[in-house]
């Protein structure tokens, strides 16, 4: 168990580090087209479902019973509702680099420290739902983790750019890209704290159900509507019909 604890928290480390990524992305090369984007979005959004409905539901049914998995899951997708209303958050996508650029200094400033708060408030619950995963089992650990890391490399963009364009600094830029993206290894630690003391089969099954919700939420709240802002084409449904295929054949491969 221990060396799964481990396990668990660097998986959840190298996700949230995608965060970090995603602002050197924006400051060091050239930005991403929207196809890429789009595609990367959706990629990530067939992933979370897929592992979703066909592994962390199923699992947690298996455990505990169809009812209590339901109501875990909908508890899930509710903990995510009411993050997401209390501390809305928004991807460059959503605004458009050249606007955020033209905007005052203060302004762009305020942004973009005001999005490193939201997302790293946001970036909690995953890290808890990569360290759940990863504790249940390695390969469901790192496919959580891909999917999540491919979700913040647009979120270290989101407070990368904003912040850049009001100081002129890519250190700064940096800096707050990454302490958004540190909460997520908080989340992670965070639910070791609470996990490990009572852990057992039924505690366990009852939090990836509620993995799942949250994960499920996430696709259809903020990867595939962001995935459309980019290109409103098949470019997006066909990054999740890829996302999901490759998972399928990487969970039949780990049976």
């Amino acid at each position: 168990m221990r060396g799964d604890f481990w396990f668990a928290v660097i998986v959840s480390g190298l996700a949230a580090a995608a965060t970090a990524g995603g602002s050197v992305v924006s400051l060091l090369v050239r930005r991403p087209g929207p196809g890429f984007m789009a595609f990367s979005l959706g990629f990530s959004a067939g992933v979370m479902m897929l592992v979703s409905f066909a592994e962390l539901l199923r699992v947690s049914i298996d455990g505990v019973g169809f009812g209590p998995a339901m109501i875990a899951f909908f508890i899930g997708m509710g903990v995510m509702f009411l993050v997401d209303a209390l501390v809305p958050h928004e991807f460059v996508s959503e605004r458009g680099t050249a606007k955020v650029c033209d905007d005052q200094v203060n302004a762009l400033l305020r942004t973009g420290v005001l999005l490193a708060i939201g997302i790293g408030i946001h970036n909690l619950p995953e890290g808890m739902a990569t360290f759940a995963g990863a504790l249940k089992n390695r390969g469901l650990g790192i496919a959580i983790a891909s999917a999540i890391a491919l979700h913040n490399i647009p979120e270290g963009i989101a407070v990368a750019v904003p912040v850049y364009c009001a100081t002129g600094s890519r250190r700064k830029a940096l800096l707050w890209s990454s302490l958004s993206g540190v909460a997520e290894l908080v989340g992670a630690l965070l639910a070791a704290a609470v996990l490990m003391p009572f852990l057992t089969a039924n505690v366990l099954n009852i939090t990836l159900a509620a993995v799942a919700g949250l994960m499920t939420f996430i696709s259809f709240d903020e990867l595939i509507p962001g995935s459309y802002a980019y290109r409103r084409d098949h470019m997006s449904v066909a990054g999740v019909v890829t996302g999901m295929a490759l998972m399928a054949v990487s969970l039949w491969l780990l049976r």
